[in-house]
């Protein structure tokens, strides 16, 4: 899709918690279209574009929701919260981003965010419940602390309402309460090693990562060694922050490793 610049209406702000704020905007609804995983940019000033994961698939009505996270410190993220709060229309363009569910794919997906990058994670798993209710979903979701989980009610939804879709809660500070649920598993540590330890073999999966290019890459090298297939690895990360190899083979990785 050629990427469009309008004007949207803000119709609701929430915070979800002390630090990450949901933000639902509306618009033309031809022009609001995206596909499940692409973000959008939110005019700041005129040097200024910010982008955002867009955190809803598209749903033909002219809506979609923002997933914000809230720096204090930060003086462009102090100004956006202020002008969002105040503001009753938003100019944005949108759609960008190549990181997007293949919906004539039925592979499992092995869906892999920190933080906010749960937001387009969770547009992915939408489009991918309404367009292929049976194919198999494993969402891992990682943050310091539970507490940072915002939305972490949503998952465990799915996971309940779908025995298709499981869900990974990861910590690296012990959670607390321990996490229990239908289909839905705990593991603390960083969310790299959490993968080496708990999965075996990726090659048949689709897998998408949102995340810190450091996050990013780091748990491409864990799936490389899994039989992560490149050309079935998709992440916003290799657009702007690229290296080469995306993927490396093991052997590369097993040299690294002894030196």
């Amino acid at each position: 899709m050629t990427p469009r610049t309008l004007s949207c209406q803000v119709t609701a702000v929430e915070d979800l918690t002390p630090d990450v704020f949901r933000v639902r905007l509306e618009g033309r609804a031809e022009a609001m279209a995206h596909d499940p995983g692409q973000y959008l940019e939110l005019k700041l000033d005129d040097e200024t574009w910010v982008p955002f994961s867009i955190a809803s698939a598209h749903a033909g009505d002219g809506t979609l929701e923002l997933h914000i996270q809230h720096w204090p410190e930060r003086e462009n993220s102090a100004r956006l919260r202020e002008m969002i709060v105040v503001a009753h229309h938003l100019t944005v363009r949108l759609p960008g981003g190549d990181c997007v569910l293949d919906s004539a794919s039925r592979r499992p997906l092995l869906l892999i965010a920190a933080g906010t990058g749960f937001s387009q994670m969770k547009a992915i798993v939408e489009a991918s419940l309404h367009e292929a209710p049976e194919r198999s979903i494993e969402l891992w979701w990682a943050s310091r602390e539970r507490r940072d989980l915002y939305l972490e009610s949503l998952p465990r939804e799915w996971a309940e309402q779908h025995d298709n879709v499981h869900f990974h809660v990861v910590t690296e500070v012990t959670p607390e309460p321990p996490v229990t649920g239908v289909r839905v598993e705990g593991h603390q540590g960083r969310i790299d090693q959490a993968l080496a330890t708990a999965l075996d073999d990726v090659s048949g999966h689709d897998v998408y990562l949102s995340g810190s290019p450091g996050m990013v890459y780091a748990c491409v090298d864990v799936l490389a060694t899994l039989g992560l297939e490149p050309s079935r690895v998709f992440s916003d990360v290799f657009a702007y922050a690229p290296r080469q190899p995306l993927v490396p083979t093991v052997g590369v990785l097993r040299r690294g490793n002894a030196g």
